[in-house]
Parts: C-alpha cells; structure tokens; sequence
C-alpha cells in the first residue's frame, strides 16, 4: 500500500495498517510528534484505531524544545 508521508511517497509493508504501527515503523515511538492524516489531526489516543487507507496523505511533524 501506498501512502504520502510529508509529501513524498511511501511503501508500506502491509495491507493493513494502523497510525501506531506506521510510528513503529518509522521508528518515531516515544517522539513527541503530530500526525495530520487528510488534513485532520489524529489524537494520539487514536492512533491504535485509526487504519491507514492507500493515497493517504500525512504530515508528520516533531516538536523542538528550546529556550
């Protein structure tokens, strides 16, 4: 499955996927990050739940801290 992640194309391993499997998969577990899918936020309380359907697009954006 195909989606768009920050604008550019991503192969997916699987057929079925979840938002929490695709930060798995990017490595982003315990980042501070947002996730758009569609042009609506996803709650992190949401990403267990919420399946990723092909041409989706993210934005995937990380929090920087700093003073």
């Amino acid at each position: 499955m195909q989606i768009f992640v920050n604008g550019n194309a991503m192969q997916l391993p699987s057929e079925s996927m979840t938002v929490l499997a695709l930060v798995e998969h990017m490595q982003l577990t315990g980042k501070r990050i947002a996730i758009e899918r569609n042009g609506d936020i996803v709650p992190r309380s949401q990403f267990p739940a919420v399946q990723l359907q092909g041409d989706d697009k993210l934005e995937i954006v990380g929090a920087v801290g700093g003073g």
